[in-house]
């Protein structure tokens, strides 16, 4: 698969703040990339160093594995900010002088209004949106052009449960269409739910970086129950990645320090003679797995 974005021990520092650590990444062609990390973590300043609107301090980054040139970054659409468009215009009109500074053509602005389902209101005045409207009218502009990349920062922010909703489909019939797309957030349910590599940062510093699938795969508690509770207590205990445990009823979830298999446990505790009465994965959450991360990194 190739790489669409490689990003080499990048650094960026505002006087006494460090915006971002040595970050190192790759972003691979069709991913929908997720950089998560709490406000103040370093996704917009990374977001603006790959897109060349602020210089790293030290540190790489390449496009379709080439330094970045003006070819490359008509590639790359982008909504960095919020939506900001002539209010008395519609959205047609200020797609028109989107096209106009992008050196494209106006054949394309049909297609990114009924895209983005703005086609019905496209002669409306843009002071007549909502802003989740406003919002996608930003991600049709990203569009024009048929970009291979969409950058996106914190598209959800400030909307309603619909108009997420409503953003987040629109990302993923995007994405279904071959487009890759990188996406800032602090919203882990969002990430979650839209992505499939995602990356954390806190205070600038990568501290994870991998397909979201594997982090949900992770099961690092179990529920079990026995006849023999005092024997399963023990054998729970003396298990070698045992973390801690807690009953709940007449059950125990047995919690590990790492990712454990059901088959496994379930031979481990029959060698000690307990027969398991009950055996349940708990699958670990991205936003476990984020506070995590955080927590051991603070």
């Amino acid at each position: 698969m190739e790489t669409v974005l490689s990003i080499s021990n990048i650094s960026k520092r505002y006087g006494k703040i460090q915006a971002v650590s040595n970050l190192s990444l790759d972003v691979k062609n069709g991913q929908v990339f997720g950089i998560l990390g709490p406000n103040g973590s370093g996704k917009t300043t990374t977001l603006s160093i790959i897109l060349d609107l602020i210089k790293a301090n030290s540190g790489t980054y390449m496009w379709f594995g080439k330094a970045p040139s003006t070819a490359s970054r008509k590639r790359i659409g982008s909504v960095i900010e919020s939506p900001n468009f002539f209010p008395y215009l519609s959205p047609v009109v200020n797609l028109k002088i989107v096209a106009d500074i992008k050196g494209i053509g106006y054949d394309d602005i049909d297609r990114v209004l009924q895209l983005t389902g703005l086609y019905e209101r496209r002669n409306s005045r843009f002071k007549t949106f909502s802003y989740g409207m406003k919002q996608r009218l930003a991600v049709a502009s990203a569009l024009l052009g048929n970009p291979d990349i969409l950058i996106l920062d914190e598209p959800t922010n400030g909307l309603d449960p619909q108009g997420i909703a409503h953003i987040r489909e629109l990302i993923l019939h995007i994405a279904n269409q071959g487009t890759t797309i990188i996406i800032a957030s602090h919203l882990l349910d969002e990430v979650q739910k839209i992505c499939s590599h995602v990356a954390v940062l806190s205070k600038g510093r990568k501290l994870f970086d991998g397909k979201v699938s594997e982090v949900l795969a992770i099961s690092d508690s179990m529920e079990l129950s026995a006849r023999d509770t005092e024997a399963l207590t023990l054998a729970v205990k003396a298990y070698p990645s045992y973390h801690s445990m807690t009953r709940e009823g007449d059950k125990i979830l047995a919690c590990f320090s790492d990712a454990v298999n059901p088959e496994i446990l379930n031979q481990y505790f029959f060698g000690k003679g307990i027969i398991l009465t009950h055996l349940s994965e708990r699958k670990r959450t991205l936003e476990q797995h984020f506070l995590e991360l955080l927590r051991d990194n603070a």
